[in-house]
């Protein structure tokens, strides 16, 4: 088989989620497979570290272009200049003209549900209108939907009419480098981030569902209750973002708590996640919630949401909240900080967790889809 993958984004240096995935994907696919000819579709170079051609595995950048143009017309094209079988898109969305079997990893169905323009980034609202006007033209054509937990298969099942067989559950698994880090490593990188000693890590953006504003809104709660908790460290996102929010909610005092570090890559959160004392994922959305393994593959108690996918995730090893509560956060918080033996509990469950999520599964199965949609073929 020629077999085609989009993969957009996996140079770019600022990766995340669904770039970290699909370079998952194709670093086992290499490990698995050596008979079928792949051609990774990029456009990025900025980090060409990121994945190395074998014999069988080409890279092909395409010319850089917006999103849509790229997909669209630059991905259409080489789909027939390329001679391919098959076209994997990881990414949520496809060619509408595809002349071949295509495959869509679709991640989440969140901008289908609701849309809201005054809400997050313009990059952000403008990927979400691509993203509803493409998806449901191009899911209809796709001869196999992947996505990434039960919860979003029922979502998407849901959503447009289809049978349970019609789309394949590959959960997301934790890369072998989430694990705790030695001391040394981890001094190091809390000096290059300059972090203070002892603190609670967020990951969220500025996207509305991470939930940035219910965060802050615990903190103000803890600080009203003269609760002491470490410094926040959030990435990410800018500090003008940040004094904004706290205005909205009437606590630009919470600044001095907070510590912005920017971008992380890949390779330095487990660091950072193995010195964190708290690590919260309060999200009012997801389809899965990778960070919640990472931080428990590293022996950090989770908080997180009762929502969506995030319990499937997270079983009994961490603490389960409603996001859209604010008191339920901190509240989360304060008895991580004052009960050691709940502490301890979920960090020793929280190693279990993660075992149970495997990469080189994914792409066994990845790869047998491939193999029945070129049979059918």
């Amino acid at each position: 088989m020629r077999i085609g993958i989009e993969a957009q984004r996996i140079f770019r240096k600022k990766k995340h989620g669904m770039d970290m995935v699909a370079l998952a994907l194709i670093r086992n696919l290499q490990q698995l497979d050596t008979e079928n000819e792949y051609f990774i579709f990029v456009n990025d170079t900025e980090d060409t570290s990121a994945i190395q051609e074998t014999d069988n595995f080409k890279i092909i950048p395409l010319a850089p272009a917006l999103y849509p143009i790229w997909e669209q017309r630059n991905l259409a094209k080489a789909v027939k200049t390329y001679q391919l079988d098959l076209l994997h898109c990881t990414s949520n969305t496809a060619p509408v003209s595809c002349s071949i079997p295509l495959l869509i990893t679709l991640h989440d169905i969140i901008y289908l549900e609701k849309i809201n323009l005054k809400e997050g980034t313009w990059y952000q609202r403008l990927g979400n209108i691509y993203r509803r006007w493409n998806v449901p033209k191009v899911v209809n054509k796709a001869a196999m939907i992947f996505t990434v937990s039960n919860y979003e298969q029922k979502r998407i099942v849901q959503h447009f009419g289809m049978n349970d067989n019609d789309v394949q559950v590959i959960y997301n698994g934790v890369a072998g480098h989430f694990k705790v880090e030695e001391p040394n490593k981890q001094e190091a990188i809390r000096l290059k981030y300059n972090l203070p000693q002892s603190f609670i890590l967020f990951l969220g953006n500025t996207d509305p569902k991470k939930n940035l504003k219910g965060v802050l809104k615990s903190l103000a709660i803890l600080e009203k209750n003269k609760v002491e908790y470490p410094d926040i460290v959030m990435p990410d996102f800018g500090k003008e973002v940040l004094e904004t929010m706290l205005n909205e909610i009437m606590a630009p005092q919470l600044i001095s708590k907070i510590h912005l570090t920017g971008y992380i890559p890949n390779e330095d959160l487990p660091a950072i996640y193995s010195q964190a004392k708290i690590f919260l994922y309060p999200s009012l959305r997801e389809s899965f919630g990778l960070p919640i393994l990472e931080a428990m593959a590293c022996g950090c108690p989770v908080i997180t949401s009762d929502t969506s996918s995030m319990p499937e995730v997270a079983g009994d090893a961490a603490i389960i909240i409603d996001p859209f509560d604010p008191s339920a956060i901190s509240g989360a918080i304060e008895k991580l900080l004052s009960e050691e033996d709940t502490r301890n509990k979920l960090i020793n469950k929280g190693f279990k967790r993660p075992p149970l999520f495997d990469y080189k599964k994914g792409a066994l199965d990845t790869l047998s889809a491939y193999q029945k949609t070129y049979a059918k073929k």
